[in-house]
């Protein structure tokens, strides 16, 4: 059936737009214009945006009906962050599906995307907060005011993100985006600004599973064996980051990865590996300390665990319309022409 239908034409580097290139891929692009339809299309076709299927959904399901989760606050923290698993996939395989139907869709699908990976790691606050803190820190005051820095985090991560592509809105850009600040003048501080973003908040969401599994001796340190699970998580994340920020191997050849291999389809598959890891130790951790936690940890209330999942959710949105107001505000005719003009 699909030989019948005429899947859209791929193209080289030179033949679209800057905005649409990325380091070390030559071929494979998608045409700068394309309509929702070729977009769809464009998932059954080989391109240089071609990544995984995930199971969170499923996950998420099971949690929900086989567990009765709304009727136990105990297992809410575990819903929240399943279902931040399933925003950050779904987020980012829409901004790869619908990223070529202009240049500002571009941004603003990213935009969502990055908005999905900063919720995420407060759904990953949540659910350490309510069971991987080693006993020994259990209701300290770095554990009370934990999720209210991670909230805090999150809206600075998905700010910091969104401001790495296009700068201020209204102050450093408006819809005339040809020439764009940071990441057209300064591609590689833009680069890293997206990286610290993403970085900072893992990193501080982590510290007291890093304490827990790297750090902590004696009495009160929880080394169960759940730890060879975030152990796994750990490494995966940390490769995941790596593969983000360096752009191999496709730096080291390129043209020889376009279509399988390259570093963002890697960055994928072990960005879902490492979140399957995390989510098993996630649910052994609750399981196996369930009766420790709940007589000695914080409470888990609407407060700490869907009360910020839902706030995050509407200041993400806030942070995202913010900045991708002056690009729905700017003559559609003009958009068509600085793209038609960079296509040429």
């Amino acid at each position: 059936m699909l030989s019948l239908i005429k899947l859209p034409r791929v193209f080289t580097m030179n033949q679209v737009p800057k905005v649409f290139h990325e380091d070390g891929i030559i071929t494979g692009y998608r045409h700068p214009r394309s309509s929702a339809t070729d977009c769809i299309l464009s998932l059954f076709q080989m391109t240089n945006e071609t990544f995984p299927g995930r199971y969170f959904l499923w996950k998420l399901v099971t949690v929900v009906l086989m567990q009765k989760a709304w009727q136990d606050s105990f297992t809410w923290p575990m819903v929240i962050f399943l279902f931040t698993c399933c925003i950050y996939p779904l987020a980012s395989s829409c901004a790869h599906t619908f990223s070529t139907m202009s240049v500002r869709a571009r941004h603003i699908c990213f935009f969502f995307d990055y908005g999905s990976i900063s919720f995420y790691s407060l759904g990953s606050a949540i659910v350490y907060s309510a069971y991987i803190f080693p006993d020994k820190w259990a209701n300290s005051s770095f554990h009370q005011s934990y999720i209210t820095i991670a909230v805090f985090n999150t809206v600075i991560c998905t700010i910091l993100a969104c401001y790495s592509r296009l700068g201020l809105p209204f102050l450093q850009y408006n819809h005339d985006i040809i020439k764009r600040f940071p990441e057209y003048q300064s591609p590689k501080f833009s680069k890293f600004l997206r990286v610290v973003s993403f970085a900072y908040p893992y990193l501080f969401d982590n510290i007291p599973l890093f304490y827990r599994v790297f750090l902590c001796k004696g009495e009160g340190c929880t080394d169960n064996a759940t730890n060879i699970l975030h152990y796994y998580h750990i490494t995966l994340a940390f490769l995941t980051a790596f593969l983000f920020a360096t752009h191999l191997p496709e730096r080291l050849a390129p043209g020889s990865f376009d279509f399988i291999g390259h570093s963002h389809q890697l960055f994928h598959v072990c960005a879902i590996l490492g979140t399957h890891f995390q989510m098993q130790a996630m649910e052994q951790d609750m399981t196996i300390r369930r009766s420790w936690l709940v007589e000695n940890s914080i409470p888990i209330t609407f407060a700490n665990s869907v009360g910020p999942a839902l706030l995050c959710v509407v200041l993400n949105l806030v942070i995202i319309f913010l900045y991708s107001l002056p690009l729905l505000l700017g003559p559609v005719c003009k958009d068509k022409n600085e793209q038609v003009a960079h296509y040429k």
